[in-house]
């Protein structure tokens, strides 16, 4: 697990001193996506790892509990941001990194993208059918007919919106998106 075994220790507090600012930039960069700095700072230690890394391992390297290590690490699976590997000779989980940036971004905020829209369109569809039937029921209501054409309106709009954000979550897990704005070589 360390591969700066056999360095000089000049080199080692060097390239460590560059993982530990990569590390604390990808945290925070991850909290300001809802991802805890610990859970962001555990996705940069472990991209650094040279290979698959136990619960333990991390525990340890990290100085935070095996509760802790397991709630970040089934938060970055549930991300899909890391693996869970088979490692001959062991009985313990090892996880590594996923380290195709492009696709964990794209992953992590098609989860999250397509959880919203379906719970707003599930409440605009549902309000839109009040408003519907508000129309029906109070249709003599000049006033009134033309507030609730209004929100209709409002409403209808948001919708496609969101069919158009479920859109470019297909166009993110298909990898279209990549013909579009293509990956950098």
């Amino acid at each position: 697990m360390n591969d700066l075994e056999g360095l000089a220790p000049e080199q080692i507090e060097r390239i460590s001193k560059v993982r530990e600012r990569v590390i604390d930039s990808i945290g925070r960069n991850m909290d300001l996506y809802g991802v805890t700095l610990s859970i962001g700072h555990l996705y940069g230690y472990m991209y650094f790892n040279q290979g698959p890394v136990t619960l333990d391992e991390l525990s340890k390297a990290m100085g935070m509990s095996k509760t802790s290590m397991s709630t970040g690490v089934r938060t970055l699976l549930d991300l899909k941001m890391i693996d869970k590997v088979w490692g001959k000779g062991t009985r313990k989980d090892l996880f590594e990194v996923s380290s195709d940036w492009y696709q964990n971004f794209s992953d992590y905020f098609s989860i999250k993208w397509r959880k919203a829209v379906e719970s707003n369109m599930n409440v605009l569809s549902k309000s839109l059918n009040e408003i519907r039937a508000m129309k029906e029921e109070y249709g003599g209501q000049e006033e009134l007919k033309s507030l609730l054409h209004n929100d209709e309106h409002k409403i209808e709009e948001a919708i496609k919106y969101y069919r158009w954000l479920l859109k470019l979550i297909e166009a993110m897990e298909t990898g279209k998106i990549y013909e579009l704005i293509p990956k950098e070589e």
